[in-house]
């Protein structure tokens, strides 16, 4: 009986009531206040622009070859030694005209190389031959080797301007890879880096490279940039860490080049002195933070 009067008590109740019910909880729920109207989203400044600019690590290759060390003599001598001892001999009859002086010169050379590959004691058969035919044969080489200017004396291996420590000089330090340094003021100080520039609006970095380096130490170099991409890259720290403001990074691409002809003749407004430094050399002169950005770009010879 219960359950069959709720039931009609509840087919009779109009839907009016039923909708005034549900819209009433429907107000209720969209008049609750939400999260982002009590709090505001909070705006933060966008960091600036980073500064960038393009560097040119100019570069005169070695012009001396290196003097070997003593691991590498010991072992080309190894190997001389090695090729001698299986080569076939030397047709001497068919290059040389028996007699000649060619042939009497080669001979000579060639105890040269033996002995210096096998030992002073090398071939001892040599000390039976008379004193007049060793002269005779060493007067022979002497005359032909004056006929074809082999006694002139060779170049040094170390220049004036090692000795005189001229670091202007593109002479200097010939078995050695060098660097164009410059020297300007920043932030009231003197530091030494290298030729550097801005860019400028749709220029290419390597394209701002080149016309930074003709901007700073002149046009009279012959200079070649080897690519269009960077080789390296510096972040400057910034000067004031202390203040919240956000600071524009300065950011520096490494670009390589080679010189080939010229000499560089800084602008005096800017720079005030210019080295051709060894990377040994540069580390002496560059800030701390400066040098360990750029010295794993240098070549150690």
């Amino acid at each position: 009986m219960l359950s069959r009067n709720v039931l009609t008590s509840s087919r009779r109740r109009p839907h009016g009531a039923v909708q005034t019910f549900l819209r009433s909880l429907a107000t209720e729920v969209s008049s609750e206040p939400s999260s982002s109207a009590l709090a505001p989203p909070i705006r933060t400044k966008r960091a600036p622009r980073a500064h960038i600019t393009a560097a040119v690590i100019l570069n005169r290759g070695p012009v001396v070859t290196r003097t070997p060390s003593l691991f590498e003599r010991a072992y080309y001598a190894y190997q001389a030694r090695i090729r001698r001892a299986l080569h076939n001999p030397f047709p001497l009859d068919f290059y040389f005209k028996q007699g000649s002086l060619l042939e009497t010169q080669f001979s000579l050379e060639e105890k040269k190389r033996e002995r210096r590959a096998f030992g002073p004691k090398f071939a001892e058969e040599d000390q039976f031959v008379s004193k007049e035919k060793a002269a005779a044969d060493k007067a022979a080489a002497d005359q032909l080797a004056l006929q074809e200017g082999e006694s002139e004396d060779l170049m040094p291996r170390v220049h004036e301007a090692d000795a005189s420590r001229d670091y202007k000089s593109l002479d200097r330090k010939g078995k050695r890879n060098i660097y164009l340094l410059l020297q300007t003021t920043e932030g009231g100080k003197d530091i030494w880096r290298f030729p550097q520039g801005g860019v400028e609006k749709g220029e290419l970095l390597h394209q701002a490279a080149q016309r930074d380096l003709h901007a700073e130490c002149g046009e009279n170099m012959d200079t070649w940039i080897v690519s269009r991409n960077p080789i390296g890259v510096y972040k400057e720290a910034p000067l004031d860490t202390a203040s919240p403001e956000p600071k524009a990074e300065k950011i520096t691409f490494f670009f390589k080049g080679h010189i080939i002809a010229g000499q560089a003749k800084p602008n005096p407004k800017a720079i005030s002195d210019f080295a051709w430094l060894t990377k040994q050399e540069i580390e002496t002169r560059v800030e701390k933070l400066y040098w360990e950005g750029i010295k794993d770009i240098l070549s150690d010879y």
